[in-house]
This record gives structure tokens, C-alpha cells and sequence, in this order.
């Protein structure tokens, strides 16, 4: 590295696609003579990956711009991402930012800033909307993550529905090209990761944008899992229309799929469902529930829920409470409605008081751990795989931790079983099963 190469300190927000996207800038950044630093005083130049699913994300890719200008006033401040997408001509007049970089300019980030240093060109923004091909030139080789990668394997989402600023911030779908995809993979598993988690902003379109080949998201979870050295598969969020019998079928005879499902509700009631848009019933969603069951009878199924949509009333809510408690979800992400300018729900009437939402999303938290305790408490006594990936101290003892393809954290007590980082070990009824949500100890067995 030379002595003078400027100093470069990242920081990321919201989704896994971001975080994907904050290490892929980073190995460009690096092998282009830049030197990372930690997101502290002291960086010639700072990249804060932004948000903007909600207001608050909102605030914090702000107050995360500021701090880094607060930081070193000398310093170079990028703006990236969604909110850039979504607020650009906002953020142009923000004197802490110095260069505003679109979704679809990342993979350039190294041109940019040199082109800023070059003219100080400042903007870096296209129309997202016209953006048709997947950028190639993003990959990873390592993670944030020790031994768990994330991959990007799509982008863009088609859907529109009546909350969701997203498909304005992302542009329309794109899916990776399979070879691109598994030259990624198969350096992730040179370098260590047994464990892949494919990902998207819709990841149930994967393929669908693909002229010529025909190509599905079963595809590309089948063609990883050839890859050697990789021994688990974990996928991000799904839409209900994805799963089918014969897709759960097929992913049921495949060894190295963790059946830890993410299906996205929002909402348990036809009526809220109907006015976000989404393309399902709650019928249909539960059919689809018990297809997973079937064939994996302690799959994980967890999923997102809002609440105080637009015009929600409180017999709608209780409908999504006793659909929520009828699927009995592993976990729930309980969102409360966040207005969004630029979307349909923005100009409905009848927005419901934040007094309202937070009496909602109280029930709906309860509720959510509730059914987590009781999910985890399945496992207790049984044999159980558990992907080693730290060590802990409980009272006084020394045990590794890590989670099992359904994501329920196990932990063992490390002494006498020598270095167990990054294997996967079965716990053979000797296991202590940690809520984590709570982080209460459910049962600490003899061993």
C-alpha cells in the first residue's frame, strides 16, 4: 500500500442488497490503491451507502452524512444509494455532501472519485427507470460477515406496491447471469464460507428478465449448492407466488438448502392487502404455508407485517392478528406505516394516527415474541447442525455459538471439543438453546 493513498471509510445502511453493495465498493476501492479505515475521524473520503424505505431511514443516511462531514470537514462526503435515488435534488443542496452517487453507478464508484478529484464533477446520477442489465462488474470474494457471505444475485423490482418507493430507488428487474454468479460463489468457498445467502431486492423474479435463457431462482439455489466447499444455502426474502409444490419439492431433496423461508405478508387482511397492492389473498398465502410444512415440518417461515396502513381499521387489524397467530411465524419484523411521497398510499385518505400505530405494532411485537419462544422450544432435546461462529462466555463457561439451517441459535460448551470456528458440529441433545430475541437462556442442558 503507499504511504500516501487516501483513506477511505465506508458505511452502510438498510438492506443485505446494501451491505452486499458497501463490501463490493470496498474490494473495488481496494484494489484500486485506496486504503480502508473504520467509519472514525480521520478518512479523506467517506461513502455512506443510504436508505429509504421509511422516513427514518431516511433521517439516519442524513445524520450519518452529517456525522461523517462533523468527522473531518476536509474530507470528501458520498452520498450512495436509494435515498440519493429517490432525493437527489434534496441532497444537491446539502453543503455536507460532496458527490451524490445513484444505484445504478456503484459498481463505477472508483471513477467517480476520480473524476471528482480530476473536474469536480459532483453528480453521478442516471435515470433508473431506463437501467435494463445487472451491473457485472460487482463481486465479492469476502465478507463483514465471518462465515456466512451474502450474495446479489438480482435487482429491481417490478411489483409497485402502494407503500413501497423502492421500484422508483431500484429501477425495474435485473438478474445476475449465472456464470458471473458462480465464479462469485466458488471464490467465497476458496476462501472459506460454507455458508451462501442468495439475495435480491425480488428475489422471486430472478430470471424472469432473461430474454433467451430459461432460467428460475431453482436453478441458480441448485447450481450453487454443486459448488464444492459450500455445504449450506440460505435465501433472502420471498414473494408468496414463488412457492409452488413442485419448488419445495425440489428444494426439499437438496441437502445443502436451509429451510429458513422469508415470505413477505404485510399484511393478514384481503381488504389492507387489496389496497397495498400485493398480489395475493390470505388464503392463498396460508396454502402456500402449509406446502412449506409439508415437506418441512420445522422450516422457519418468518415474515414482515405493517401496520396502520392507510384506512386500517380496528377490525382489520384483528383479522391480521388472528391470521398472524394462524400461520404461527418462527419471527415477524413488525413495521409501522411509514408515508412515502411518490407512492399511491402517500395521496389515500384516512391516514391513521401514530398513536394508533404504536398501539398496533405493541400487540403485534408481544404477539411475535411469543410465537418465537414457542418456535424455538421445538428444538430443545433434539439433534441439531450448528454452523460454529463465535465463542461466548455464560456463567463463566466458555461455548460456541452459532445457528442451525433454520436460523435458531444453539450453543455448546467448548471445552474439550478443540477449535470448532466455521464447522459445522452436530449437538447431539447437548445443546443450550438461546432465544435470541430476548437472549434468555430457554434451557441450559447437562453436558
Amino acid at each position: 500500500m503507499k504511504s500516501n493513498a487516501k483513506k477511505v471509510a465506508l458505511h452502510n445502511l438498510g438492506c443485505k442488497v446494501n451491505s452486499y453493495e458497501t463490501d463490493a465498493m470496498a474490494k473495488l476501492l481496494e484494489e484500486a490503491g485506496y486504503e480502508l479505515m473504520e467509519f472514525e475521524p480521520g478518512a479523506d473520503i467517506y461513502i455512506i451507502n443510504t436508505c429509504t424505505v421509511t422516513n427514518i431511514a431516511d433521517r439516519k443516511s442524513r445524520q450519518m452524512l452529517h456525522k461523517a462531514k462533523k468527522m473531518n470537514p476536509d474530507a470528501v462526503v458520498i452520498a450512495v444509494g436509494c435515498y440519493v435515488q429517490a432525493a437527489g435534488e434534496e441532497l444537491k443542496q446539502d453543503e455536507a455532501i460532496d458527490i451524490i452517487v445513484g444505484n445504478n453507478r456503484k459498481h463505477s464508484i472508483v471513477d467517480v472519485i476520480n473524476n471528482y478529484f480530476e473536474s469536480k464533477e459532483a453528480d453521478s446520477i442516471i435515470d433508473i427507470a431506463n437501467e435494463k442489465s445487472y451491473e457485472a462488474a460487482f463481486s465479492i470474494e469476502k465478507s463483514n460477515d465471518r462465515m456466512r457471505a451474502f450474495i446479489k444475485i438480482q435487482d429491481g423490482c417490478n411489483q409497485f406496491c402502494s407503500y413501497c418507493i423502492i421500484p422508483y430507488a431500484r429501477g425495474r428487474i435485473r438478474s445476475r447471469k449465472m456464470d458471473d454468479m458462480l465464479k462469485e460463489v466458488k471464490a467465497l468457498a476458496k476462501n472459506g464460507f460454507k455458508e451462501i445467502v442468495l439475495t435480491g431486492i425480488h428475489l422471486s423474479s430472478y430470471g424472469k428478465d432473461f430474454e433467451e435463457e430459461n432460467v428460475t431462482l431453482l436453478d441458480a439455489i441448485l447450481e450453487c449448492a454443486r459448488v464444492e466447499g459450500i455445504e449450506r444455502i440460505r435465501l433472502g426474502s420471498l414473494e408468496p407466488g414463488i412457492i409452488t409444490r413442485e419448488f419445495i419439492e425440489a428444494l426439499s431433496k437438496e441437502k445443502k438448502f436451509c429451510p429458513h423461508f422469508h415470505l413477505s405478508l404485510q399484511s393478514g387482511c384481503n381488504e389492507t392487502l387489496k389496497r397495498m397492492n400485493r398480489k395475493y389473498t390470505t388464503e392463498e398465502y396460508y396454502e402456500k404455508c402449509c406446502i412449506i410444512r409439508e415437506y418441512f415440518p420445522f422450516a422457519a417461515i418468518t415474515t414482515d407485517v405493517i401496520v396502520g396502513f392507510p384506512q386500517e381499521t380496528e377490525e382489520e387489524f384483528q383479522k391480521t392478528k388472528e391470521f398472524l397467530e394462524k400461520v404461527d411465524f418462527a419471527e415477524m419484523h413488525i413495521f409501522k406505516y411509514s408515508k412515502r411521497n411518490g407512492t399511491v398510499a402517500a395521496k389515500m385518505s384516512q391516514q391513521v394516527d401514530d398513536r394508533i400505530k404504536n398501539e398496533r405494532s405493541n400487540q403485534l411485537i408481544e404477539l411475535g415474541d411469543k410465537m418465537h419462544k414457542e418456535f424455538v422450544k421445538q428444538f430443545i432435546g433434539k439433534d441439531i447442525e450448528v454452523l460454529i461462529e463465535e465463542k461466548i462466555t455464560i456463567n463463566n463457561e466458555d461455548y460456541y455459538t452459532g445457528y442451525t439451517k433454520e436460523y435458531v441459535k444453539g450453543v455448546i460448551l467448548a471445552d474439550g471439543i478443540g477449535d470448532k470456528y466455521n464447522s459445522i458440529v452436530t449437538f447431539m441433545g447437548k445443546q443450550i438453546i438461546v432465544d435470541e430475541r430476548t437472549k434468555e437462556e430457554i434451557l441450559l442442558a447437562e453436558i
